[in-house]
């Protein structure tokens, strides 16, 4: 799952970043409305975080470019304007929710999880034939048989799920999974797609996950 922050605060955008990173989520942050937005019509997000203070282009602002292109990715507001007028101001402006400062760090992380649960294209479970992942309880299964995965690896997992039957170019993972937008040595993808192979092997010696060589990796049928 990816997540766009919008915030000039270095201390509250790492604070938010370093958080939903070790919940596996990948995060970019912008500090202005204007990159934020030119960022956000350039990727592919499940959610996005706005301070509606944010220079450049306001939050209210962005918000409301993100609808009006049709949108309707899951905007969170976070804020230190806290009267109700205020709140209602920025969900009439197209928010689905509205976090004020300060804030713990667990009662944003739920309200994400509600939003990202809300979502009508957003499953709990993920299947290929007879694979299973669970993205409430971010487990996995085989069967019956639960295999055990590191966060990373589960991340990467999820990516593939999502994309089954299609090839995941080594950029796409590089960015998705490991929340790197320049050059950089793939070759880590290499040795995270070896171990999960056989961890989802097990006994049996099934690979669910295939080469296209020079390309990526895909999840289909052999």
């Amino acid at each position: 799952m990816r997540i766009l922050i919008l915030e000039d605060e270095p201390g509250i955008a790492n604070f938010i970043r370093d958080g939903l990173t070790e919940e596996g989520f990948a995060v970019d942050v912008a500090d202005n409305g204007k990159s934020g937005l030119e960022t956000f019509l350039a990727n592919e997000y499940d959610l996005v975080l706005i301070d509606w203070m944010i220079p450049g282009l306001s939050g209210i602002e962005v918000c409301r470019t993100i609808r009006n292109h049709n949108y309707s990715t899951p905007i969170i507001f976070i804020t230190a304007k806290n009267t109700v007028d205020d709140t209602i101001f920025g969900l009439e402006a197209g928010a689905n929710d509205y976090i004020k400062k300060p804030f713990a760090f667990e009662e944003l992380l739920a309200r994400i999880r509600v939003q990202l649960r809300n979502n009508p294209n957003e499953l709990k479970t993920l299947s290929f034939q007879d694979l299973l992942l669970n993205l409430d309880t971010h487990s996995v299964f085989i069967g019956n048989k639960e295999i055990h995965l590191t966060q990373k690896e589960f991340t990467l997992l999820e990516y593939l799920m999502r994309n089954k039957g299609k090839v995941c170019t080594r950029t796409r993972i590089i960015e998705h999974v490991w929340d790197i937008h320049f050059k950089y040595d793939t070759s880590v993808i290499d040795v995270y797609i070896n171990s999960l192979r056989k961890k989802l092997a097990g006994d049996t010696g099934k690979n669910y996950i295939h080469t296209i060589r020079g390309v990526g990796y895909i999840l289909r049928e052999e």
